[in-house]
Formats: C-alpha cells, structure tokens, sequence
C-alpha cells in the first residue's frame, strides 16, 4: 500500500468521523436543556469546523486553509469568553434554578444582594 493511497483513506475516515461528531454536536445544540450546553455544543461545532479545515489542508496540499482555521480559532475563543461572560453576567440560569429547591430569586440588575448574617461566637441565635 502506498503513502498516498493511506493518506487518502485517512483523510477520508478523517472526514466521516468529523461528519458523525458536527451531527451529534447539532443534536446536543438543538436538544441542551440548559444555556451553557448550547454555549458548548457551539465551542465544539468551531472546533469540529477547524478539524475539517485541517482535513481538507492536508488533502489538497494548499496551506492557506492552516492560516484560516488558526484565525478560527482566536474568533471561536473569543466567542466562548464572550458567551461565558454574559452567562455569569446573567446569574443562574431559570433551568438550575428550579433543580435546587433552596436557590434563591436571581435579582436583577442594580439590586444588592442581603448581605449574610453573621452569627455570634459561641452561642446561636
């Protein structure tokens, strides 16, 4: 078996298998119950994206795609931060918070939240 005749095999395996994971990856998209398994599943669907990238580099000998699935990636990490911010910037989500019997209300914006009280030493309240 020659050199080329196994990297045509590889590349082609390379392919079907990134094709099953941006399916599944779709899937899990479409199906997440909560936000941060949406956010995920799209961190995976730029990294799914940057493997194809790769595949086809390799398959066609031209090394410019390289270049562009390397700028793929800066734009899906921004992307993940970014999400990730305005996940912690809008508080826990109404998803887990009806998991967790004792979550308190989410305030809103400008609301500071009861500080804690302290108990004294030594003795209950």
């Amino acid at each position: 078996m020659s050199a080329s005749a196994i990297l045509s095999f590889s590349t082609t395996f390379a392919l079907v298998a990134l094709s099953l994971g941006l399916l599944l990856t779709v899937a899990r998209i479409v199906r997440g119950p909560t936000l941060p398994d949406r956010v995920l599943g799209l961190d995976m669907l730029v990294a799914i994206a940057i493997g194809f990238i790769a595949v086809i580099a390799i398959r066609s000998g031209f090394n410019l795609y390289i270049d562009i699935a390397i700028a793929l990636s800066l734009v899906g990490f921004l992307a993940t931060v970014a999400f990730a911010r305005f996940i912690l910037a809008r508080g826990l989500s109404p998803e887990s918070a009806g998991a967790d019997s004792r979550a308190a209300a989410v305030p809103t914006r400008g609301k500071a939240l009861a500080p804690a009280r302290r108990q004294k030493k030594g003795g209950r309240r």
